[in-house]
């Protein structure tokens, strides 16, 4: 079967090899013709980002650069890009990379109009109703990690330096206009990064799964995402140039993003504090931290995890059987099995237990957790107990 396609859930998707050709026409067909190109200082000195503005310019398109950009963005990341947005007065965003560079990319776009401080339009009941919609431009994203899926999402995650959390900026309109998947783009990825950012998508669908509420939906795009991460990240991490693996898992990264509007869980809550107080890898955090959760939340997820299994075709279709088959991948993929080793400690679990018990995401899971669950699912990752 052809790897290509054009999608129109959530948004319109140009899926496919060498798909990047076509930025330029993505561009003028979205209007813009000054646009700010954002991405992480990592990606900016690498061919693809000259050789994409360098075919923009031949095409007419006069486009800005912004690369300030930290593994874990920060409020002063997108302070930043607005100065330059403003200054170059571009009318829209080209938001290219991993999390890091499209959250920022979007942030950015989302600001462009804004009056208000930034943290008045976190995800927190409707706050998002206060921005001004006519002040928010449009994004085109252009995704080089498979994880995080933000390039079909309506949101960005930034960290407040002030207090060490992350927080979850939020508005309908931050959803991409255009979105250009192209498996070639995510080849360079190290296989360490492959790793964590595919157990990132499988995570988003697992926890979506998962979530309570009834949402047929995301929970179909969950199970075939979770597949398509099954059948592909191995063959991804060992080989970085399968292409056909690559794709694969561009795919089920969006479909992890597309599946968790039903909800997160305290895989996230677990992770977010850990990546905002010592600037780990998100995707690697959540891959750390997952069969904790998993264990904890047993009692409410066991059957619908059997029922996952046996679509997985999972050689034990038990609950004990997923949690030892996401323990083996994990191992094969090169996952460090505890906190520990991510250089959490006992003394830091006081404080993380009670930031992760207020992280939007915690409402999410299928079990309530507050400070005394959070702080006993910290203490087994970081001792490694299952």
């Amino acid at each position: 079967m052809a790897l290509t396609g054009n999608w129109n859930y959530p948004t319109s998707i140009r899926f496919g090899t060498g798909r990047i050709k076509e930025l330029a026409e993505a561009c003028k067909s979205v209007g813009f013709t000054r646009p700010l190109l954002v991405t992480d200082p990592g990606l900016a000195k690498l061919p693809m980002i000259a050789d994409a503005a360098n075919g923009l310019r031949r095409a007419g398109i006069d486009v800005g650069l912004f690369s300030e950009v930290r593994p874990n963005p920060v409020a002063s990341n997108v302070e930043a890009g607005l100065r330059t947005l403003r200054a170059g007065k571009c009318d829209g965003v080209i938001a290219w990379g991993g999390g890091s560079g499209l959250d920022t990319g979007k942030a950015i776009a989302f600001m462009a109009g804004q009056t208000r401080p930034l943290w008045d339009f976190e995800d927190i009941g409707d706050w998002w109703t206060r921005a001004n919609p006519a002040g928010i431009l449009p994004t085109i994203a252009v995704p080089t990690t498979a994880g995080t899926g933000s390039e079909t999402g309506r949101a960005s995650v930034i960290t407040d330096e002030a207090t060490h959390t992350k927080k979850v900026i939020f508005h309908p309109k931050m959803m991409p206009a255009i979105v250009i998947a192209d498996p070639e783009l995510t080849v360079g990825l190290p296989a360490k990064l492959t790793a964590g950012t595919g157990l990132d998508a499988f995570i988003h669908c697992f926890e979506a799964y998962c979530a309570p509420g009834y949402h047929p939906y995301a929970e179909g795009i969950a199970v075939e995402g979770m597949r398509l991460v099954k059948e592909n990240l191995s063959r991804a991490v060992r080989n970085g140039n399968d292409l056909e693996a690559r794709g694969h898992m561009l795919a089920a990264s969006q479909m992890g993003s597309t599946a968790f509007q039903k909800g997160l869980g305290a895989i996230h809550s677990l992770s977010h504090p850990v990546g905002a107080v010592f600037d780990t890898h998100h995707g690697l955090t959540n891959a750390v931290a997952m069969p904790y959760v998993v264990k904890f939340n047993r009692e409410a997820i066991e059957d619908k995890v059997v029922r996952l299994a046996r679509w997985l075709d999972l050689r034990t279709p038990t609950f004990d059987g997923f949690l030892q088959w996401a323990l083996d991948l994990r191992r094969e993929v090169g996952i460090p099995h505890t906190l520990a080793e991510l250089g959490v400690k006992i003394e830091h679990l006081d404080r993380l237990s009670e930031m992760a018990a207020v992280d939007p995401t915690a409402g999410g899971n299928p079990i309530k957790a507050g400070v005394p669950e959070m702080r006993r699912m910290y203490e087994a990752a970081v001792s490694g107990r299952l």
